[in-house]
């Protein structure tokens, strides 16, 4: 069967279909998106719930166990863990990736709504249920800073004006608002003025709440007209509130300045963020899933300019971060690796061919290839993004392959005399089976990523996917584009003299022929060495370095920073600016964004501060040296833990704030978990290997202790919920009211004045209300005392749980770390205690489990396509002699490069096994038709090493000049790619010229074997397929 010769005889047709699919391919490559990562969406919800002043262990106990036992009747739920703080409670609930996200969080919200009679009756409102994709990360900040603007009326301009013309932009799915600055009228109330006119905080509520309503008043139904009655009930500054009366002590009005005062302030005076030094208010967008980032960034880019002369004015808008801008350097990379391994692959043709239409004709397998590629990716819904590009970049070095295999068999015809129509009916037949084995048998390799499910595989299913399009597109090619062309443009006068390289050619044709007789001759000495390849692949893969996916360099920096507890916010806000001040004077850093405290978004927590720190072009290659750096800058802030992290290649949803990998004890009480977490910590932050290792634990955190004297209350006529009432009015900064805006609303808070609140003395200035309205000093009813307690409590599928975070010092891979930490802990942990690794150590230690099983099913697929193909049981195995020479070489490479084995590089062994084989393809192939005719075995396999020794060479080049651009590695991120390049160009150089000796060498032991098994019986020996 001859696969080409219609596309030979039909010129036209071949034409147009081939310039359709350029031009449809061209249309594909400018609908794709671009993204950083493949769209995995997690489902994942979140639920939060809110009450005001209580403490972790009441969150724990009244909020987040009862939901968590509800919450375990959920189908398809995979993990369920909580943090619980003051006032506050977040339960993360993950489910498995086959599950629709929609449908989940539904079902949550409907749980939660079941469960609301087993949580606490003063809830201010239910538990908030958010769908939550943990991989969709900000894609651009914006920062927002004003000098002669107060922070709230920044923040208003921001989320009112700004957010909601961002948020229109296409493919925006939010817009959040980090160091968010509402407006809150706060009132500061003396306690001793309060008690000194007989009122209570409570009165004082009670008060407030009276003076500002907003309540519907009716219509008034007069004979000619219905009039509405409007009564304007509401205090809206804080102006307005000192005015407000709050009761009459002896006749006489005593209005709020009497006892306190209010002032315009903001609802979380706790927290603040500044830009680069100046107090300021920073936007992250966050994209839709499968939208186009360069898309968004390029839209937002040409809003800002009208959203800032419009601006108010003093307000300065700037781009502090944006996403697009390393996509768009890892895009122009590519292209320029694609141009380039083009250039390289199309010199490689002419060095072979000499012939300028053949060069041009197999070059243009390139960009048929791609184009094809492009327009099955748009139609699968897929973006152009690091792995897919990846992939595109990985297939110039092997698209041509098929190509220069036709090439070279029609250009052989032509050498012979033949005409360029004749040569290309003739070459194409004899070599179409040839092409077409080895298209399918690699384009099969890729196939198991798709069943490899869970995180990974869905992570690399695009990659699997794009790179397997292109090489059946590039078979497709090679099988029609390529002969027709050659049919038409390669002509028998073509064939001159080639000059120097054809003599130097001929003479290491010559000299390989010599050789081969030579290994042919001692069979069992070739075989031995292929066997001691095999088992130097087992023991490389105990001496090479082991990781998991490697950081995206894209210049941003993430410094968690966690400060002793106890500190007050204008201690830690001073540590804060000191800290961001010593990162920003480092000559790498470009732009900071710093914040402190406890507010709403990303940067949150009471005694928590972070940075985001952008870096200079010139630095993102480099940020383990420039996080040495700045670990020395800060190092004076001994106080405070400082973890500086990259931005991870991916994340699963399960990482901690304050190291790249996490390991998480468990156990059934907590002062068990919390006494084995603390002896864990510090065995191993004497792991050199480990940097930055800290727990979850925050069980220092200063408190009051108080305990109610009950008989003392009862006798006075004081209830429990009086005392906690009062409490939490006191210093809860509790909400008391609601200004309702036009198109905003705001809040009322109170508290005692921060006078009375720096010391346990704040305590003796409180009264509470007792029996008949009479106030009732708190220290008449209840003992309080200095003590110590956690900060938040954590749990996991409902037991107690803590985590310890650590990231890897320069040179250490996870691998090496894994069983590091699994060593101390098998030491230190007590019964009743288990210990496991969390986030991206648990996705390396299940991908690596799976690795061997992906590797075996490649090999497996690879037989069984070869099988079918030659209808033969001993051929595949000839052609796959080849693969230990391959993966013992790419794993040479990595040991002696000092390089890691990870996913990439993985991935790109499993792409060598499918290359290397090729040439057991072409060798096999062709002596199984030189069996046919009558040749002997040993006739038949010298035959084809001698005439496809031209063809083997070309693709060999082809394939190793193609994949160089990455393993030299330059331009934006290419170093996260050079191990991948390494492991494929140190297989192809190791193994491609090893299988010209150990394949024809097996395929002799295998013809023995089956002759000498043929005359000890009579077997059945099926003939061997291949077209006529």
């Amino acid at each position: 069967m001859n696969f080409s010769a219609p596309f030979i005889r039909r010129p036209v047709a071949t034409t147009v279909l081939a310039m359709a699919v350029l031009l449809l391919g061209m249309v594909g490559y400018f609908q794709l998106p671009m993204a950083l990562l493949p769209n995995v969406s997690f489902p994942t919800v979140l639920v939060t719930a809110s009450l005001p002043g209580a403490s972790p262990e009441t969150m724990a106990s009244s909020v987040a166990t009862p939901l968590e036992r509800q919450f375990t009747s959920i189908p398809g739920l995979a993990s369920m863990s909580a943090v619980s703080q003051n006032g506050s409670t977040r339960i993360t609930l993950q489910f498995n990736l086959s599950t629709s996200a929609i449908a989940v969080t539904q079902e949550v919200s409907d749980t939660v709504g079941q469960a609301q009679h087993f949580l606490p009756p003063d809830l201010p409102q239910p538990p908030l249920v958010k769908n939550l994709n943990p991989s969709a990360r900000p894609i651009l900040y914006i920062g927002l800073s004003a000098p002669n603007m107060r922070l709230y009326q920044l923040n208003r301009y921001a989320e009112t004006r700004v957010a909601t013309i961002l948020s229109t932009v296409p493919g925006v799915a939010d817009v959040q608002v980090f160091g968010a600055k509402t407006y809150a009228v706060r009132i500061y109330v003396n306690p001793f003025a309060l008690s000194a006119r007989g009122l209570s905080l409570q009165a004082v509520e009670s008060a407030i709440g009276s003076a500002n309503v907003d309540l519907p008043q009716g219509t008034i139904e007069g004979s000619h007209a219905d009039l509405q009655t409007q009564v304007h009930g509401q205090l809206h500054t804080a102006a307005a509130y000192n005015h407000l009366i709050l009761a009459y002590a002896h006749g006489h009005p005593v209005p709020l300045t009497a006892v306190g005062h209010a002032v315009n302030s903001t609802e979380y005076n706790q927290q603040e963020t500044w830009l680069n030094k100046n107090p300021g208010i920073v936007l992250a967008v966050v994209r839709q899933p499968g939208s186009n980032t360069v898309a968004i960034s390029n839209a937002i880019h040409r809003l800002l300019p009208e959203l800032a002369a419009t601006a108010p004015g003093g307000v300065r808008m700037q781009v502090v971060f944006d996403n697009a801008d390393y996509i768009r350097a890892a895009v122009q990379e590519v292209l320029f690796t694609l141009a380039l391994a083009s250039v390289l692959v199309a010199g490689v043709m002419w060095v072979f061919l000499r012939r300028f239409a053949a060069t041009v004709i197999g070059a243009l397998a390139i960009p048929f290839s791609l184009l094809g590629t492009f327009l099955v990716m748009w139609l699968l819904g897929y973006s152009l993004n690091t792995l897919t590009l990846l992939a595109l970049t990985l297939a110039v070095g092997f698209v041509v392959d098929d190509a220069v295999v036709m090439l070279e068999n029609i250009n052989r015809h032509l050498d012979r005399g033949e005409e360029g129509f004749t040569a290309a009916l003739v070459g194409g037949r004899e070599i179409g089976f040839t092409v077409l084995s080895m298209t399918l048998s690699l384009a099969i390799i890729f196939l198991p990523l798709l069943f490899l499910g869970g995180f990974v595989g869905h992570l690399f299913a695009a990659f699997g996917v794009t790179i397997s399009v292109v090489i059946l597109v590039s078979g497709l090619v090679a099988l029609t584009a390529t002969p027709a062309l050659a049919a038409r443009f390669l002509k028998r006068s073509d064939a001159a003299d080639r000059g120097l390289f054809q003599r130097i050619f001929n003479k290491s044709r010559a000299l390989y022929l010599q050789s081969l007789d030579f290994a042919l001759r001692h069979k069992g000495w070739v075989l031995g060495l292929a066997g001691l390849t095999l088992i130097g692949c087992f023991v490389l893969m105990g001496l090479v370095q082991k990781s998991f996916l490697p950081d995206q360099r894209a210049g941003l920096l993430n410094v968690n920073i966690t400060y002793p507890p106890g500190l007050s916010f204008a201690q830690i806000a001073g540590e804060q600016k000191g800290i961001a001040r010593a990162i920003q004077e480092n000559p790498a850093v470009l732009s900071v964004i710093s914040s402190a405290g406890q507010g709403p978004g990303a940067f949150s927590g009471t005694t928590k501060g972070n940075c985001f720190v952008r870096l200079k072009s010139a630095y993102t290659e480099d940020t383990a040296s420039v996080i040495q750096s700045l670990r020395k800058a800060v190092a004076p802030y001994h106080n405070a833990l400082i973890v500086f992290m990259g931005q991870q290649g991916a994340q699963s949803g399960t990482a901690s704030a304050n190291g790249a990998y996490v390991y998480e004890l468990l156990g059934t009480s907590w002062s068990t978990v919390n006494q084995a977490t603390e002896r864990l910590t510090e065995a191993l932050r004497r792991v050199p290997q480990l940097q930055s290792v800290n727990s979850s634990l925050e069980n220092n955190n200063p408190q009051v202790a108080i305990s109610i004297r009950r008989a003392a209350a009862t006798a006075l006529g004081v209830t429990p919920e009086s005392i906690e009432e009062t409490l939490n009015l006191a210093f809860g900064g509790r909400k008391v009211g609601t200004i309702y805006g036009s198109t905003d609303q705001y809040e009322v808070l109170m508290e005692i004045d921060p006078q009375y609140q720096n010391s346990i003395q704040a305590l003796d200035t409180l009264s509470v209300p007792g029996a008949g309205g009479n106030l009732v000093p708190l220290s008449a009813v209840v003992n309080f005392r200095y003590d110590a307690g956690p900060l938040s409590l954590r749990q996991h599928d409902g037991l107690p749980s803590t985590t310890i975070s650590f990231n890897l010092a320069p040179g250490t891979t996870i691998g090496q770390a894994i069983p590091l930490v699994q060593k101390v802990a098998h030491n230190i942990l007590p019964a009743g205690v288990n210990g496991r690794f969390g986030g991206n150590a648990a996705l390396f230690q299940s991908s690596f489990k799976s690795l061997p099983i992906l590797l075996f099913a490649t090999v497996l697929l690879i037989y069984v396509v070869l099988a079918v193909l030659y209808e033969h049981f001993l051929h595949p195995l000839t052609i796959l002699t080849a693969l230990p020479l391959a993966a013992f070489g790419a794993l040479l490479s990595l040991y002696l490069f000092g390089l890691p084995l990870d996913l990439y590089s993985f991935i790109g062994i499993i792409m060598l096994l499918g290359l290397v084989k090729k040439n057991g393809i072409i060798l096999v192939d062709f002596a199984i038709s030189g069996r046919r005719e009558g040749a002997s075995a040993e006739e038949a396999i010298r035959g084809a090493c001698a005439v496809r020794y031209r063809p083997i060479m070309m693709t060999t080049f082809a394939a190793i000049l193609g994949v160089l651009p990455i393993a030299i590695g330059f331009g934006t991120g290419a170093q996260t790619r050079v191990p991948l390049g390494v492991a494929v160009v140190g297989g192809l150089i190791f193994s491609q010229f090893l299988t010209l000796y150990v394949t024809p060498a097996f395929y002799l032991w295998m013809e023995a074997l089956t002759e000498r098994l043929r005359r000890r019986k009579d077997p059945w020996e099926p003939a061997a397929f291949a077209p006529e």
